[in-house]
């Protein structure tokens, strides 16, 4: 095996290029694969290694990280073709970083150690600016063993590790839980701030009451500054949005749990996804809300014909 110096990254979007950059910056070794040329030079830019496929970075690195969008993504990098488990040495750590369904995250981490290798199911929180710092929160579960070697990893890129037992898919099924209140947060944020402009509120003025006063939240915080500059930059695009109210929305089914509210949300979203917002930041989701209501936003000149 390479020393423990050595890293693989699948996935350089937001959250794997934080990282990248994060281990990086504590002397790590890192080997990154995307689909993306430009990722790949930027990584090189860097002192990263770029590699063509995930299967030549696991031949490169004892742990390998995964932070790709969705569970067919995950699947396709682990175990299609060129895929990094079937590469890789015995013993090799797959930490999935990626929000993904908690019943995949059991069937890939059974799949991985199946093959002889270490599994840690460790999705992250905190948006691509907090990656970029490695301030990120990682919340994980998997064998101690397993811990043990992801350690210096994790101080690398996150704030805070929030440890959750060793059952597989638990972290997964706790940011799933995540991912409702955050989006829901969203969607309410988007929510309030349309009303008051169309009420005739300063939105300016509306952020700072609502941020030193009960109905704030870390979203409306983060997303209603969005939304009050007129910048809908994709942080977490509305379209990964649809992806994890998905998710939830599955898993509630399949265990006959009522969520209304992720319901509603998921409802906005995807409207705003068929209207043309998918690429653009959550908190677009009030240029569909401001097109519905009439209402007047910063950033979009004529709520009525706005097409993103």
């Amino acid at each position: 095996m390479s020393q423990l110096s050595d890293v693989s990254i699948i996935g350089l979007g937001a959250m794997g290029w934080g990282a990248a950059l994060s281990l990086l910056r504590d002397g790590f070794n890192v080997y990154g694969v995307d689909v993306r040329s430009e990722a790949l030079e930027q990584l090189r830019a860097e002192h990263g290694k770029p590699c063509q496929s995930p299967a030549e970075a696991a031949k490169l690195a004892p742990v390998v990280m995964i932070f790709v969008v969705n569970d067919a993504q995950t699947e396709e990098v682990l175990f299609g073709q060129d895929g990094a488990v079937a590469a890789a040495e015995a013993g090799t750590l797959f930490i999935n970083c990626s929000t993904i369904s908690p019943s995949s995250a059991i069937s890939f981490g059974k799949r991985i150690e199946s093959a002889g290798m270490r599994a840690i199911d460790a999705p992250v929180s905190g948006g691509s600016a907090r990656a970029l710092r490695g301030e990120v929160t990682v919340m994980a579960s998997g064998k101690s063993e397993a811990f043990d070697i992801a350690g210096p990893l994790f101080d690398a890129i996150s704030s805070k590790v929030i440890r959750l037992g060793g059952e597989i898919g638990q972290a997964s099924r706790i940011k799933m839980i995540n991912q409702l209140l955050s989006d829901v947060h969203i969607a309410v944020a988007a929510e309030a701030m349309t009303l008051a402009s169309k009420i005739g509120v300063d939105l300016a003025t509306m952020y700072e009451v609502i941020i030193n006063s009960t109905g704030n939240s870390w979203m409306f915080e983060d997303r209603g500054a969005h939304i009050v500059n007129g910048d809908y930059a994709a942080r977490s695009a509305i379209d990964i949005i649809v992806k994890d109210l998905g998710i939830v929305s599955a898993e509630a089914e399949s265990v006959g749990s009522a969520i209304p509210m992720a319901s509603a949300a998921l409802g906005l979203f995807s409207e705003a996804e068929v209207e043309g917002y998918g690429k653009e930041d959550g908190a677009a989701v009030a240029k569909l809300l401001g097109k519905k209501s009439g209402a007047s936003l910063p950033g979009v000149t004529d709520p009525s014909v706005d097409t993103a």
